[in-house]
């Protein structure tokens, strides 16, 4: 008797769907000149913290609402919409004038607005699709398979993407590259700055296309129809669910302290690798090298995972704690003095921190969290992450302004980017005591709510 031929998850339109638009919808070429592109624009310091403020705030009000969406309106048509909403945020980027700042701002903020809402729309949405798709193939065994490959392909695209988006900013290499091509134009800083946002503005129509392409695996009647009463139905169990697992964290010693611990952590290193590109800019290394050098970054994804499966099997969650502690004391402490060059060093270390967190924050958390809730406790994590890297945003911005306060009465003649960079480098001395004073205020909180508890003493 022969046996049915075992269909590939691969041969699935959906499922090929689904991986290309995690590849387009993150290949974003302007990531390793984050800061700087805003820079170059003409934007301040203050200014672009404040506008990543906007872009957390924006998917807090929206991550619970999209999966309500979602079920009520279409997966797929809210992926449309994300795509859409990304052609439009690159297209403002790509083609507002830099001249008048006023307006400027202004289209940043729409832009960070309408990023937030693409992620929080995205958020959940492809993967239901590509689930459900799965699902109804009889192919739900093979999701492991699709992430892995998923995964792999996005990381490729990731580090070209991070690569070749550092080398076209650079107004130097690119006019190399102009005259060994033999064309008679002149590059500088405004014309290449443009260059990144042309590529991402290209990903953006791959992903609309892609979105476009696909199948809603389930027939939802609701689907498109705006006044369903499904609608809120679905939006106010979803807050339901959300405020019952915030009860359910409050109650639970252990689930309050990993969460507020990686809270922690996260915004404080969130912050600042989001400042990565300035730094690198300070410590004398040429723009051409930070696409490069954030793909040697994402090599740490490799290793990091297995070193911390051994931590969390050996060692109990307090020690683990206390190398991430230290590790993020030395790198934040090793980034003030702003070494040339060697400044990397301690930005390797806080990467290394952050792969840590991630990973001991999905253990101890899952370790302890009953499936039913599962779900909305992670989004209740994730919710709170974002709502604190608004806040560090915001509070940063008020230290830069006061800072550049200070520098324009006491140095009244420097200004443009040596201004830029001697605010930078005076509010990098900040980073250490604001962690050292919450993470103290933290073990103080978690002392006090474990009590004669042994959770945090036990391994595994």
């Amino acid at each position: 008797m022969k046996h049915p031929i075992k269909k590939s998850p691969f041969n699935i339109r959906n499922i090929r769907l689904f991986i290309a638009f995690r590849v387009f919808f993150n290949s974003r070429f302007y990531y390793p000149i984050f800061t700087i592109l805003f820079l170059d624009f003409g934007l301040t310091l203050e200014q672009f913290a404040l506008l990543n403020a906007v872009w957390a705030a924006t998917i807090v009000l929206f991550e619970v609402p999209s999966g309500a969406l979602a079920d009520t309106l279409g997966r797929k048509n809210l992926l449309v919409f994300s795509g859409v909403l990304m052609v439009i945020e690159m297209a403002l980027l790509c083609f507002t004038p830099k001249e008048n700042i006023n307006l400027l701002f202004t289209v940043f903020l729409v832009n960070r607005v309408l990023s937030g809402t693409a992620e929080a729309a995205a958020s959940g949405a492809d993967e239901a699709v590509a689930y459900d798709t799965l699902k109804k193939e009889g192919h739900t065994t093979e999701w492991p398979r699709v992430l892995e490959k998923q995964m792999r392909l996005q990381s490729i695209a990731y580090m070209g993407a991070m690569s070749l988006g550092a080398a076209v900013y650079d107004p130097a290499l690119m006019q190399r590259a102009a005259n060994w091509l033999g064309l008679n134009i002149r590059l500088t800083q405004d014309i290449t700055l443009r260059f990144p946002l042309l590529l991402t503005l290209v990903m953006a129509i791959l992903t609309l296309w892609t979105t476009l392409q696909m199948q809603e695996p389930n027939h939802n009647p609701a689907a498109g129809n705006f006044s369903d009463e499904g609608y809120c139905k679905s939006t106010i169990q979803a807050l339901r669910l959300t405020i019952s697992a915030g009860h359910w964290i409050l109650k639970t010693p252990f689930a309050l302290v990993i969460i507020l611990t990686g809270l922690l952590f996260d915004n404080c290193i969130r912050m600042l690798v989001t400042l990565t590109s300035q730094y690198y800019r300070v410590i004398n290394l040429p723009e051409a090298s930070f696409g490069l050098i954030s793909s040697g970054m994402s090599v740490l994804g490799l290793f990091i995972p297995l070193v911390a499966l051994k931590m969390v099997d050996k060692r109990s969650p307090a020690f683990n704690l206390w190398v991430m502690v230290s590790l993020t004391l030395m790198g934040l402490i090793g980034v003030t003095f702003v070494w040339p060059i060697i400044g990397l060093l301690p930005v390797i270390l806080i990467r290394i921190v952050m792969y840590l967190q991630n990973f001991f924050q999905s253990h101890y958390l899952n370790r302890i969290t009953s499936s039913e809730q599962r779900a909305t406790v992670l989004s209740f994590k994730g919710l709170s992450f974002n709502l604190a890297y608004g806040l560090i945003g915001v509070l940063y911005s008020l230290l830069l302004a006061l800072l550049r306060g200070q520098a324009s009465r006491t140095q009244p003649f420097l200004s443009g980017t040596e201004l830029e960079n001697l605010i930078f480098v005076q509010s990098l001395i900040w980073f250490p005591w604001y962690f050292i004073l919450t993470m103290v205020a933290m073990l103080v909180f978690a002392r006090w709510k474990l009590g004669n508890s042994n959770e945090h003493k036990i391994p595994g």
